[in-house]
C-alpha cells in the first residue's frame, strides 16, 4: 500500500533509509533525506506492505526545467523483490503525468538502480563519478512525459 507521508512515519523512514547506507546512499545523505521531509512531506509518500512501514518514495516538479522528478526511494532490505520499487515509480509518475508543468521525467540514482528505471523508459543523460560518495556515482536519467501517455 502506498499513502501520504505522516510524521510519526519519520523515525521508522529514517531507521530504514540508514539500513541502506552505505550500500545504497552514502551515510552522509541522511541528513539530506531528513531535511526533505520537514520541507517536502507533502509530495513524500510511505510503503507499506502487511501494516508495516517498509520504505517511502516521493516526487517534485522543477519548474526551472520542466521535469517531474521522483526522489528518495528505498525499501527496507528484507522487501527487496516484492514489486515495491514498481508500484512506487508508477505511483508517482501518475501524479506528474497530471501535472501541466511536466514535459519530461527526471530521476537521478546511480550505478546500481539506474537498470531499474530503464525499465520504465528512463534514458541515461548523464554520470558523474563518485557524485553521491566514494564508490556511488551519479546516473542522471530523462524520459519525455509522451512518451508515458503512449504506454
Amino acid at each position: 500500500m502506498i499513502r501520504p507521508f505522516k510524521q510519526t512515519d519519520k523515525e521508522i523512514l529514517i531507521e530504514t533509509f540508514k539500513l541502506n547506507t552505505p550500500q545504497y546512499f552514502d551515510t552522509k545523505e541522511v541528513n539530506d533525506f531528513v531535511s526533505y521531509l520537514e520541507h517536502h512531506s507533502d509530495t513524500y509518500f510511505t510503503l507499506e506492505h502487511d501494516n508495516k512501514i517498509v520504505g517511502g518514495t516521493g516526487y517534485y516538479v522543477k519548474e526551472g526545467d520542466k521535469s517531474g522528478r521522483i526522489t528518495w526511494i528505498f525499501f527496507h532490505p528484507h522487501y527487496s523483490g516484492f514489486g515495491l520499487g514498481r508500484q512506487a515509480v508508477e505511483h508517482c509518475l501518475e501524479i506528474l503525468r497530471q501535472d501541466p508543468r511536466v514535459e519530461k521525467f527526471v530521476v537521478t540514482t546511480s550505478q546500481l538502480a539506474y537498470k531499474f528505471f530503464e525499465k520504465f523508459g528512463y534514458q541515461l543523460t548523464k554520470t558523474e563519478k563518485d557524485y553521491w560518495g566514494i564508490g556511488l556515482d551519479l546516473y542522471e536519467m530523462e524520459m519525455p512525459n509522451n512518451k508515458l501517455a503512449s504506454r
